[in-house]
C-alpha cells in the first residue's frame, strides 16, 4: 500500500514545531519537579560561599597579624640595633675625653714641674 498521505513541506513543519512544543513542555514539567532540590542546591552553594569568604577573610586578618607582628618584632631589634650603636658611640666619647683629660691633666703637671725647676735655677743664679 502506498502511503496516501501527503507530506508536504507545511505538514512537516508542522510536526517539527509539535515534536518542539511537547520538549519544551516535558522541560517545563521536569524543571518544576525539581525547583525544590534546585533551589535547596542553590542554599548549600550560597553558604558554601559565604563560609569561603568567611575562611577567606580570617585568612587574610591572621595574615595581618603576623605581618603587624613580624613588622613590631623587627622595630624592638631595630631599637635594640640602635640602643647598643649609641651606648658604643657614647662609651668611645667618654673613653676620648676622659684620654683627652689625662693628657692636658699631665701637660699641666709637666708644666708646672718645667715652671718649678725654672724658678729653682732663677733662685740659684741670684
Amino acid at each position: 500500500m502506498k502511503n496516501i498521505r501527503k507530506n508536504d513541506l507545511s505538514d512537516r513543519r508542522k510536526a517539527a514545531a509539535d515534536a518542539k512544543a511537547a520538549l519544551l513542555q516535558a522541560h517545563r514539567a521536569a524543571r518544576e519537579a525539581a525547583e525544590p532540590t534546585r533551589l535547596a542546591r542553590q542554599q548549600e552553594r550560597l553558604a558554601a560561599a559565604a563560609a569561603r569568604d568567611e575562611r577567606r577573610a580570617e585568612r587574610e586578618r591572621i595574615k595581618l597579624q603576623e605581618q603587624e607582628r613580624i613588622l613590631a618584632e623587627a622595630a624592638e631589634r631595630q631599637a635594640a640595633a640602635d640602643a647598643a650603636v649609641r651606648a658604643e658611640i657614647e662609651e668611645r666619647e667618654r673613653v676620648a675625653r676622659d684620654r683627652i683629660a689625662l693628657v692636658i691633666a699631665d701637660e699641666a703637671s709637666r708644666k708646672a714641674e718645667r715652671d718649678r725647676r725654672y724658678a729653682n735655677r732663677k733662685a740659684r743664679k741670684r
